[in-house]
């Protein structure tokens, strides 16, 4: 997978969720072409980083903020998707808290805070790397289409 993988206890949920994570990845044009990686990968979590390239600034010299929502829904996405349910965004709010510029690395941390029925709310906190400063916070919701993530007959 690429970047670095989670250094956890591997059980049959967390191959599942790393499973489902390669698959997505492989057809994720849009994350490999601004060079997103998978730091972490987990059931209803996922760490993406992204370096702030010169073209992702605005006229003010900070990073354009769908930049930064498109990295947050990213790692949204990738959390969401770890249950091997092809699981969609319903709705999104992002709150911008610094800024952050051209050569920044950030990374956005995307944890599941419930799933009930075909829904689920998660939350996604994107900083800066390596002093941790929070750029900005974004929360979703999901649902859950009847489809599955892996083509295979991997245990959901």
């Amino acid at each position: 997978m690429p970047g670095d993988h989670y250094a956890g206890p591997v059980s049959d949920a967390a191959e599942v969720a790393r499973r489902c994570a390669e698959t997505m990845y492989a057809r994720d044009r849009v994350a490999q072409d601004l060079g997103m990686r998978i730091a972490e990968i987990a059931p209803g979590r996922a760490r993406l980083r992204m370096t702030v390239g010169g073209t992702m600034v605005n006229g003010f010299g900070i990073a354009h903020g769908g930049y930064l929502f498109l990295l947050a829904d990213s790692a949204f996405a990738y959390a969401c998707n770890t249950h091997d349910a092809v699981t969609v965004a319903a709705s999104a709010d992002v709150v911008f808290v610094a800024p952050a510029r051209a050569g920044d690395v950030l990374e956005a941390t995307a944890v599941e805070r419930t799933r009930y029925g075909r829904s689920g709310v998660y939350d996604v906190t994107v900083r800066r790397v390596p002093d941790g400063e929070v750029i900005a916070e974004f929360r979703g919701g999901s649902r859950t289409r009847n489809e599955r993530v892996l083509d295979d007959d991997a245990p959901p």
